[in-house]
């Protein structure tokens, strides 16, 4: 649903505008609302609302007689926060979002598929350029247990 790489800016009043792409598939899947919260990677994870729910579900089954559970549960859903983006397509990252994931001015918006996420400029250039080399040696493994 969800693909590309695009480079944006945050504003000065802390906004940031999701690429027109997005925005288009967002109206054609009559997607109003979305979920983001911390991500992996020192990203943020942005899903709709549905896979939102999707999402959810899944992390609540996790036992939570699990410490690791209970902890990734916390740390994930205690980030998280509901947004609308206004009529321009823009929305506000909350700073304790943007702080987790060292966002300043400068972000990568990545589609893929079921989610965006959302990077600081340099940690997304630091993530690509150290995996890259990797790519089709990961391909090969994932791939082929398909």
């Amino acid at each position: 649903m969800f693909y590309g790489e695009f480079l944006h800016s945050i504003d000065r009043k802390g906004r940031l505008i999701l690429p027109a792409k997005f925005r288009e598939v967002a109206k054609s899947n009559f997607i109003e609302k979305f979920f983001i919260t911390r991500g992996l990677d020192k990203c943020l994870f942005m899903f709709s609302e549905e896979e939102w729910r999707i999402q959810e579900t899944k992390f609540k089954s996790i036992s939570f007689t699990k410490q690791e559970a209970r902890t990734f549960n916390r740390l994930y859903f205690s980030g998280a926060t509901d947004i609308i983006a206004d009529r321009q397509g823009r929305i506000l990252l909350p700073q304790y979002l943007k702080d987790f994931a060292e966002i300043k001015k400068d972000v990568v918006i990545v589609g893929v598929a079921n989610r965006i996420e959302i990077w600081s400029k340099d940690k997304w250039q630091a993530f690509y350029g150290s995996s890259r080399p990797s790519f089709e040696e990961i391909a090969e493994k994932l791939i082929d247990n398909i």
